[in-house]
């Protein structure tokens, strides 16, 4: 009977156990459902052009900063990323399709010459700068080589004045061209000595004047720094004023313009009832009378059918309308267009040369409907021998 009862109460107690153990159990709670992967924002092809637009037009400026390089290598990226279709709809306030989509040659065939280890003499070679890649190559790369050649125990680099065009090449072809401060920083770490410097400048403008802006707070960093003269040479005071510099350049253009056009001198082409035009930039600053001058030195080698015109129309006898009203007046009824400019870049190719440009001079003398046939050359000077010859001995002057 005892054995009984304790063996109840073993039972009770596990019972009881039990029922504490089974009370204090939870039930694990559900696990939450997975909330749904968020649908990413689809942006609209024109939105992702519009971005890359404004990447373009964020390296489209004057001023070099420490952002520059990344700016232009997310410009790229972003361009790449583009569809075709999507590129076409490439339009800001200074980007269009045409920034990183137009072929204009092979970037390879160039030379940035930014190398250090110059030595102690350099000769450094200003230019404005282009981004059309076969100009820059044959017209100033075409001058480098030359003074190189001429001037073997000194070092040729390169600068370009023009940000603008220095982002624009590096960004599209990952070529990097120094600007007037880097070169010249290059120099002086370089321990450079006597630094010559060559603009391959037309004439006494305001790019020159910035060039020789931008040198004064260098001045001291060097023992000897010395400017030779711009293609053109000396301005002088009216239109009348010529010199041996300006015989050279309109020598040499006229005839590669001739032997270009089939024909085997001006005279040639005149005989044929054909007139040369060459189209200048154009400038409000007082060296624009260089352009009248060109046009005095033309007549004074016999050159009637040669005229002088300018992209903006400075001096106004320059400008388009006058120049076409002079071209039909003297009777010519074939006219071949050419740059009077060392590099056939932006200029050669638009505002003189594209069809489709309402306002190009192309589009202007055809629409004149004054001239039975009107020809583009687009060659700058820079590629000729004579005129490369001419800043050899431009920069000859300046080391003797």
């Amino acid at each position: 009977m005892k054995k009984a009862k304790k063996l109840l109460s073993i039972l009770l107690i596990l019972s009881m156990l039990f029922a504490l153990t089974a009370c204090g159990k939870t039930e694990p709670e559900p696990e939450p459902e997975p909330e749904p992967e968020p649908v990413p924002e689809t942006k609209s092809d024109q939105e992702l052009a519009d971005e890359v637009a404004a990447l373009i037009d964020a390296i489209y400026v004057q001023e070099r900063t420490a952002q520059t390089d990344a700016q232009c290598a997310a410009a790229k990226a972003a361009w790449d990323a583009l569809t075709d279709a999507q590129k076409e709809l490439v339009e800001g306030e200074e980007a269009d399709p045409d920034y990183f989509g137009r072929n204009t040659g092979d970037a390879s065939k160039d030379d940035p010459r930014n190398a250090d280890n110059i030595g102690k003499n350099e000769l450094l070679v200003v230019s404005f700068g282009t981004s059309f890649n076969d100009s820059r190559a044959n017209d100033i790369k075409g001058i480098e080589d030359a003074l190189q050649a001429a001037f073997p125990d000194w070092s040729v680099r390169r600068a370009f004045t023009a940000q603008i065009i220095i982002n624009h090449v590096q960004a599209r072809d990952g070529e990097k061209i120094d600007n007037m401060e880097q070169a010249l920083e290059r120099a002086v770490k370089n321990g450079v000595e006597n630094l010559v410097i060559q603009p391959t400048h037309l004439m006494h403008g305001a790019e020159y004047d910035e060039l020789t802006e931008a040198l004064e707070k260098y001045k001291d960093s060097f023992q000897s720094v010395k400017i030779a003269e711009p293609l053109l040479g000396e301005v002088g005071s009216d239109a009348s004023v010529i010199n041996d510099d300006k015989k050279a350049v309109a020598v040499a253009v006229v005839a590669a313009a001739a032997e270009d056009a089939g024909f085997a001198d001006w005279k040639a082409a005149a005989d044929a009832d054909t007139a040369f035009v060459f189209m200048g930039h154009g400038t409000s600053h007082t060296a624009k009378i260089s352009y009248s001058q060109m046009q005095t030195q033309m007549n004074k080698l016999g050159y009637k059918n040669v005229f002088i015109g300018t992209v903006e129309g400075e001096p106004e006898e320059t400008e388009c309308e006058a120049v076409i009203e002079a071209v039909a007046a003297a009777g010519y009824k074939n006219v071949i267009l050419r740059p009077l400019m060392v590099v056939a870049g932006d200029h050669a190719n638009n505002d003189m040369a594209d069809p489709e440009d309402e306002e190009s001079w192309y589009s202007m003398f055809d629409a004149s409907g004054k001239f039975e046939s009107i020809t583009c050359q687009i060659a700058g000077l820079g590629r000729l021998a004579d005129v490369q010859a001419l800043y050899v001995e431009h920069t000859q002057a300046v080391i003797d």
